[in-house]
C-alpha cells in the first residue's frame, strides 16, 4: 500500500464535508458531536471496493449477503437519538467492525456487537444501558429486550405496514415500548420479522 492510499483523498474529504452540509445539516442533524463523529470516520472504508466512489450518496449501499449500509442520514439520526455517553454499556446489533460500530465505539464506555440472527436468541441478561439496532425490525424480540437494563434505551428502525421509521424506546418496569419517529428509508433486517398471524 502506498502513502497516497493510506491518506484520505481530497475527493473523499470533500464528499464527507458535502455529506455533512447537504444531507445531515439540511435534515436537522446539527449536534456538533454527531457531525464530528461522522467527519472523522471514512465511510468509504466500509463499502465494497467497487462502491467506494459512491460511499457518501444519500441512500443505502449493498454490502453483499443481503446486507446494506444505511444512508448517512439514518446513522446520523440514530446517533442523535441514542445520545451515547461515556458511561454507557452499549450493544450494537449489526457488524461489530462496520461503519456504525466505528461511529459509536469512541462515544460509549464499552461496545459489544452481536449478529442480527444471534440477537433474536436467548442470552444472558447483560444490563446494557443502550442498544442500537443497525436496521429496521418488525418487532423487538423478548430475548433482546431482556438484555437491556432497567431505564436503558434502544434505538432502531421499525417496519410498520411496509414503511420504515426511526424508533426509540426505554425499558420501564421490565417492558420496552418503541415510539416511531420520522419516516426514513432503513434497510430491513429479515431476522426480526414478526411471526405470521392468521387473518380473515
Amino acid at each position: 500500500m502506498t502513502m497516497t492510499e493510506d491518506r484520505p483523498t481530497a475527493s473523499s474529504e470533500a464528499a464527507r464535508r458535502a455529506m455533512i452540509d447537504s444531507q445531515l445539516r439540511t435534515s436537522g442533524v446539527n449536534e456538533p458531536w454527531v457531525l464530528a463523529a461522522m467527519a472523522n470516520v471514512a465511510r468509504e472504508d466500509f463499502v465494497p471496493e467497487a462502491m467506494r466512489a459512491a460511499a457518501y450518496i444519500d441512500r443505502a449501499i449493498p454490502l453483499g449477503n443481503g446486507r446494506s449500509l444505511a444512508a448517512p442520514l439514518v446513522h446520523g439520526r440514530m446517533l442523535a437519538e441514542a445520545a451515547p455517553k461515556p458511561a454507557d454499556k452499549a450493544l450494537l446489533v449489526g457488524d461489530g467492525q462496520g461503519y456504525l460500530a466505528a461511529l459509536l465505539r469512541p462515544l460509549v464506555g464499552t461496545l459489544d456487537a452481536v449478529d442480527p440472527a444471534a440477537a433474536t436468541k436467548p442470552a444472558a441478561s447483560d444490563g446494557f444501558s443502550l442498544i442500537v439496532i443497525d436496521g429496521a425490525i418488525e418487532e423487538l424480540p423478548a430475548a433482546l429486550a431482556a438484555r437491556l437494563g432497567e431505564g436503558g434505551r434502544v434505538v432502531t428502525g421499525l417496519l410498520l405496514r411496509g414503511v420504515t421509521r426511526l424508533a426509540v424506546g426505554r425499558k420501564t418496569a421490565g417492558e420496552v415500548s418503541l415510539l416511531p419517529l420520522a419516516e426514513i428509508g432503513i434497510p430491513v433486517l429479515p431476522e426480526f420479522a414478526a411471526p405470521k398471524r392468521w387473518s380473515f
